[in-house]
């Protein structure tokens, strides 16, 4: 009773992978007898309260650093405004790309899968809450003195117009949120022609607007952040792009998995 369906993995090989849930028995490569091999995954938790939690936070996390609350940095500081634009166009940006995923979690993404293990949350709101705390503490910080405003006319509309890229490729048919396995191609929306040269645009539009974050405060917190998500996005893409490969023999070959041409 204590394994529930949710932490429940039958498999025909024991280091083999899970079997669906959609899986026909009849259907799978067995015999007239077959061996299943439960394991148990352990405490689950779903995806959906995974992905808010570790939204929420950073974008609550933030707006404290940004409001100046007492205890941050000083009684003299407290509830003061910045004097910079930079501060209050980064805190535009960084809030609009947490709210945004926390819509499309609600109303866009599909999950293959239910839940997620326990643990995850503890790691990934580590991750999230500890760089949203660490940008928010120097982009808010009364010392705080951008090098110069030439970079603000690019930088915050790079970071917007990849966040709509992303938000408008994943809503598209060509979308990865959704069950169905085929491949993905561009359509007539300008944003999905992306797909002409990578496997998966939706991380390379979010790597350029952390990169367009990046050149707008000029914060060493944020090109760290930055470079520690392209890494795992770039692992995650060539994961999908070596799957792609297997699973359709007709794939398009000139596509890479983050960077056209590169990567």
């Amino acid at each position: 009773p204590q394994w529930y369906p949710a932490r429940q993995s039958l498999r025909l090989d024991p280091k083999g992978r899970s079997l669906k849930d959609e899986d026909v028995l009849q259907s799978l490569p067995v015999g007239t007898t077959a061996t299943l091999y439960f394991r148990d995954l352990g405490a689950q938790i779903s995806w959906v309260t995974v992905f808010l939690t570790e939204y929420a936070g950073p974008l609550l996390i933030y707006l404290l650093f940004y409001f100046r609350v007492p205890f941050l940095y000083g009684p003299r500081y407290d509830f003061t405004a910045s004097r910079h634009r930079v501060v209050h166009l980064a805190c535009c940006c960084h809030s609009f790309h947490y709210v945004k995923r926390l819509l499309e979690t609600l109303f866009v993404h599909r999950f293959s899968h239910g839940t997620m293990p326990l643990r995850n949350i503890f790691k990934n709101c580590t991750y999230y809450w500890g760089f949203a705390a660490w940008m928010a503490y120097y982009i808010n910080h009364p010392l705080y003195t951008p090098p110069g405003e030439c970079h603000l006319s690019l930088s915050p509309v790079c970071h917007c117009h990849c966040h709509l890229c992303v938000t408008v490729t994943c809503v598209s048919p060509v979308c990865h949120c959704s069950k169905t396995r085929k491949i993905p191609y561009p359509t007539r929306n300008p944003f999905t022609w992306l797909f002409l040269l990578v496997s998966c645009p939706n991380y390379t539009y979010e790597v350029g607007s952390w990169i367009g974050f990046t050149i707008m405060t000029q914060c060493l917190p944020v090109a760290l952040f930055s470079l520690v998500g392209f890494v795992q996005m770039a692992i995650w893409a060539q994961g999908k792009h070596r799957s792609y490969l297997r699973e359709f023999r007709d794939y398009p070959p000139l596509r890479s998995p983050i960077i056209p041409f590169l990567l």
